[in-house]
C-alpha cells in the first residue's frame, strides 16, 4: 500500500473512521480538512473567518483557501501521510500531483444516499479530537472523553448541498484518479470492521 495517500467519499461515508484508523496503524501523518476547517470556525482563526461563509451555505471552501494549506502540510511530513477529503475538485488533484514526487493513491468510500442520511441523522463528533461516536456512545468520547455533540454542518438542508456538490465536484476527481489506475473503490457499508478489512483490500 502507498504511503501517500487520499480518501474520499460522500459526507458521512467513513473516510474519518477509517482514515484515522489506517493512519494510526501505518504511521502515517493524518490531516482531516473538515476537522481542521471546523476547529478553525470554532476558534474564529483567519482561517475560519475566510471558509464561515462556505461552510454555513454546506458549500465546499475555495481551492485558492485549502491548496496552499493543504501543500504546506504536505511539505511538512518526512514519512508518509493520509489526506481526509482533499483532494474535492479536479483542480486540487492537479496541484497535489504537481507539488509531489510521487504519486498518492486514492481509496474512494462508496455508500448509498439512504445510508449516509441515516448515519448523519445520528451523527455525534468530540468536540476536542473529532472522532465520530459509534452507536451507543451519547455521554463523552471514549478516546480523550471530550464531549460529544452534533456537527454543525449535519443539518438537512445543509448536508443536502453538501452531497449534491459532492456529486458535482467531487465525482469527476474520482475519475481522475480511476482514469490513471490510482484509485480503489471500496463498498462502505458495514460495521466500522468490516469496511475497514476492505480498506486493507
Amino acid at each position: 500500500m502507498s504511503r501517500h495517500l487520499v480518501f474520499l467519499g460522500p459526507p458521512a461515508s467513513g473516510k474519518g473512521t477509517q482514515g484515522r484508523r489506517l493512519a494510526e496503524e501505518k504511521g502515517l501523518a493524518y490531516l482531516s480538512t473538515g476537522a481542521l476547517l471546523r476547529s478553525a470556525l470554532r476558534d474564529d482563526t483567519e482561517l475560519g473567518k475566510k471558509a464561515r461563509p462556505f461552510l454555513e451555505r454546506g458549500e465546499f471552501v475555495p481551492d485558492e483557501i485549502m491548496v496552499p494549506m493543504v501543500l504546506e502540510w504536505t511539505a511538512a511530513q518526512s514519512d508518509g501521510w493520509l489526506l481526509d477529503g482533499f483532494p474535492r475538485t479536479v483542480p486540487q488533484a492537479e496541484a497535489l500531483d504537481a507539488d509531489l514526487d510521487h504519486e498518492p493513491q486514492a481509496i474512494i468510500l462508496h455508500v448509498p444516499d439512504d445510508e449516509l442520511r441515516r448515519r448523519v441523522s445520528s451523527r455525534l463528533e468530540c468536540v476536542d479530537c473529532h472522532r465520530v461516536a459509534r452507536d451507543g456512545e451519547v455521554e463523552t468520547c471514549p478516546k480523550c472523553q471530550g464531549v460529544l455533540a452534533p456537527r454543525a454542518d449535519d443539518g438537512s438542508a445543509n448536508f443536502e448541498n453538501r452531497l449534491e456538490a459532492y456529486r458535482r465536484l467531487v465525482i469527476p476527481t474520482v475519475t481522475y484518479y480511476c482514469d490513471r489506475w490510482r484509485a480503489r473503490i471500496v463498498n462502505g457499508t458495514g460495521s466500522p470492521d468490516t469496511v475497514y478489512a476492505r480498506v486493507l483490500g
